[in-house]
């Protein structure tokens, strides 16, 4: 007798789901308020490592789980992704470029995974989360450009270059499956990712003649809150949800910083600012309320007793 095997079910967007990956971007939207106030100057190398190294270590440690078999290369690959080569390019872009013009590209992420995603994943978007994207990429940047953002070539190239490769690092993810737990897969990629850093930040910058209190809490902040924690919900965020509809929430990122400006910085907002909020906050949600991105149907396996 023959059967037929039904294709597996796709998970839903639940509201816990969403709030949990939220989160991550949310926490990374107050890097730019810690390290302005709370970091040592000019060392971008040092915090990045501090901020994938330490956390690594401690997770790897805490859950007694390492890779096996092809998780090894898999791991590597996307601790470089994710840490390695991200966050060294997204420091040389803000050190080069306003955190304006920094934003804005960042922005295009969602547009990024939706290619992506139906080149690899054979997922193709729905209209209503490209348009979302388009416009959360407009809010963006009526929200954070202003008259005075200078261009740097390099700087854009090197944003450009982080967003791509987060983006491809939430697609094979996908793909991929996740083998072990958020918290097991956030150590690995961790501690692969800090691994390359911590002899390039040797090389480059070296280490820091003092170290402040002030200095303490914030690599703790950044390693514990912003890392360890966020990117553990944000890789369980991978598993449960359409890669397209994580992407978006990465909006949450330059609103949460705006907020943060206002709110601790004593930053002004003009009219154009506020629209351009609100713009992306409609993006935002609207991307989450689309249905689901429909998959393509697998060919049926037989199967003969």
């Amino acid at each position: 007798m023959a059967t037929i095997t039904a294709p597996r079910a796709v998970r839903s967007r639940r509201p816990a789901d969403l709030a949990l990956a939220a989160l991550a971007p949310a926490s990374w939207g107050t890097t730019y308020v810690v390290t302005t106030t709370l970091l040592p100057a000019d060392r971008p190398l040092l915090a990045a490592t501090l901020r994938a190294l330490p956390a690594g270590l401690v997770l790897v440690a805490a859950t007694r789980r390492l890779p096996t078999g092809a998780w090894w290369w898999k791991s590597a690959v996307l601790g470089l992704l994710n840490f390695g080569a991200f966050f060294p390019l997204l420091f040389f872009a803000a050190y080069r470029l306003p955190g304006g013009v920094a934003a804005t590209i960042g922005s295009v992420q969602p547009l990024i995974v939706a290619t992506l995603s139906l080149l690899v994943l054979r997922i193709r978007p729905g209209r209503t989360v490209l348009y979302a994207a388009l416009a959360g990429s407009g809010g963006v940047a009526l929200l954070t450009l202003t008259a005075r953002a200078a261009l740097d070539p390099l700087g854009i190239a090197a944003m450009l270059a982080a967003t791509s490769l987060m983006a491809t690092a939430i697609v094979l993810a996908k793909k991929w499956g996740p083998p072990e737990s958020p918290l097991v897969m956030t150590g690995w990629q961790l501690t692969a990712g800090g691994l390359v850093l911590a002899p390039l930040t040797l090389a480059v910058e070296g280490v820091p003649a003092t170290v402040t209190t002030a200095n303490v809490l914030g690599f703790a902040y950044l390693g514990i809150v912003g890392t360890a924690v966020a990117y553990a919900f944000w890789f369980r965020g991978i598993d449960r949800l359409p890669p397209t509809s994580l992407s978006l929430l990465g909006l949450t990122n330059p609103l949460v910083a705006t907020l943060a400006g206002f709110v601790i910085l004593g930053q002004t907002l003009t009219g154009w600012q506020i629209a351009g909020f609100l713009v992306a906050l409609g993006a935002l949600v609207a991307g989450q309320l689309a249905p689901p991105a429909p998959r393509p149907r697998p060919t049926p396996s037989i199967e003969k007793e």
